[in-house]
């Protein structure tokens, strides 16, 4: 029965919790910033047209 020794094995478990936790934060990450996006660009638009104006 040695075959099946990786049943009782836990230490990978601990490793793909790690992977999966990672995942979902960088799939969080990918979100906010395709939301955030369109008003980041329209802000920077509007500094730089301010800025344009005293020079």
């Amino acid at each position: 029965m040695k075959l099946f020794k990786f049943a009782k094995d836990e230490d990978g478990a601990v490793t793909v919790d790690w992977v999966v936790l990672t995942a979902a934060i960088v799939g969080l990450g990918a979100v906010v910033l395709t939301s955030v996006k369109g008003g980041v660009t329209a802000l920077a638009t509007d500094i730089s047209s301010d800025l344009v104006k005293l020079k």
